[in-house]
């Protein structure tokens, strides 16, 4: 064998007597371990299944005794409720109608206004023509939302469009 081996084996060998002289390996106690106990422990009852039952039919009756105690405030308050908005509603939409209506006159002065040195231009004809020729004259035509909001500020748009999206 080469050198470098027997080395190996003569420093390995040494420092194994050292480290066993050292320290002593970890056994088993003496008389061995006792025997491990695999016996069912029962669970500690504190309350039995006659006294959960009457629990909870107490805990039922307690809790239906608060929720009549609560029930006519509650039903008052959604008759409140229901009553306001059924007075303010017909505002409220008289004023979105309002302020449609008053986008829609802003649109039309504004395309006046664009198309004021167009020769034979008439606003909500085509060619002198009405776009619509089976609805009434007095009829009012919605329009879409990106003629609706062509000549309003882009933050209103993007309002009514995030809600349109959400909805």
């Amino acid at each position: 064998p080469s050198l470098l081996f027997c080395l190996f084996i003569f420093y390995s060998e040494s420092g194994m007597a050292t480290a066993a002289a050292s320290r002593k390996q970890d056994g088993p106690p003496s008389g061995g371990y006792k025997p491990l106990d695999f016996s069912r422990a029962p669970a500690r009852k504190i309350i039995g299944g006659k006294g959960l039952i009457v629990g909870h039919f107490a805990l039922t009756a307690g809790a239906l005794y608060l929720y009549f105690q609560n029930y006519k405030q509650v039903h008052r308050d959604e008759v409140e409720i229901r009553s306001s908005m059924l007075a303010i509603t017909p505002l409220l939409q008289a004023e979105r109608d309002r302020a449609y209506l008053k986008q829609l006159r802003r649109n039309r002065d504004e395309e006046n206004s664009l198309m004021a040195n167009v020769e034979g231009w008439e606003t909500g004809k085509y060619k002198g023509e009405p776009i619509f020729k089976t609805l009434p004259p007095d009829t009012l035509i919605k329009p879409l939302h990106n003629e609706y909001f062509v000549h309003g500020s882009g933050k209103n748009y993007n309002e009514w469009n995030d809600i349109l999206l959400w909805q």
